[in-house]
């Protein structure tokens, strides 16, 4: 799972087809919720703020 800002989201689709060898699913963070997760505050790769959730 990667949590990511625009500028990630290939790197994190690459990571995760690497990883698991099929291509994720790509949900935009502010569209969902969860009731026991809670969206970190940064991208898995730098500070900004994340916008996608990879999975």
């Amino acid at each position: 799972m990667y949590v990511v800002c625009n500028e990630h989201l290939d790197i994190a689709i690459e990571e995760f087809i690497d990883v698991y060898e099929q291509p994720p699913d790509i949900y935009e963070l502010e569209k969902i919720s969860f009731t026991d997760w809670t969206s970190p505050n940064t991208c898995d790769h730098c500070d900004r703020k994340p916008r996608y959730l990879v999975v």
